[in-house]
């Protein structure tokens, strides 16, 4: 397993790998039958995302991605066949190594906020509204640099 820099040229497998994640770890907060996934916008986020893309991959397939937009980790994705392995460890090293030291993180994502504590990341006080139904709550997470 190697963590490289993508491109948006690969941001059909980008999508695949958010979408699938998201599907297996978020469908406690997004229920896909009420809320269904918003294909659309996030093919488009990969598409023009402005900032440092870096995926896990193994071989030729991307197992994680991480997207970077100065010190902000503004998405991270690991495929739920990959999820308990190094992947994310990997990734979240080279996201660090990148200067990222904040991110948001999903209020009832108890996972990924287990996975950033453990990491020395701090809820630092702050909350937004995710613009998504069923507009649920995100933290704001810090970490020193």
């Amino acid at each position: 397993m190697q963590v490289r820099r993508a491109t948006t040229d690969e941001a059909e497998q980008l999508f695949a790998v958010q979408r699938a994640s998201s599907l297996a770890g978020l469908a406690h907060i997004y229920p896909p039958a009420q809320y269904p996934y918003p294909d659309d916008a996030v093919r488009e986020r990969w598409r023009t995302f402005a900032g440092t893309i870096l995926v896990a991959e193994h071989g030729a397939k991307i197992l994680g991605v991480a997207g970077i937009e100065d010190d902000w980790l503004q998405g991270f994705y690991v495929l739920p066949e990959a999820w308990g392995t190094d992947v994310s460890h990997a990734l979240h090293a080279a996201a660090i190594d990148e200067g990222v030291t904040k991110l948001w993180c999903l209020e009832d994502n108890h996972r990924a906020r287990r996975f950033y504590e453990k990491r020395g990341w701090t809820p630092n006080g702050e909350t937004r509204i995710v613009e998504y139904p069923p507009h649920p709550l995100d933290i704001g997470y810090s970490r020193s640099a």
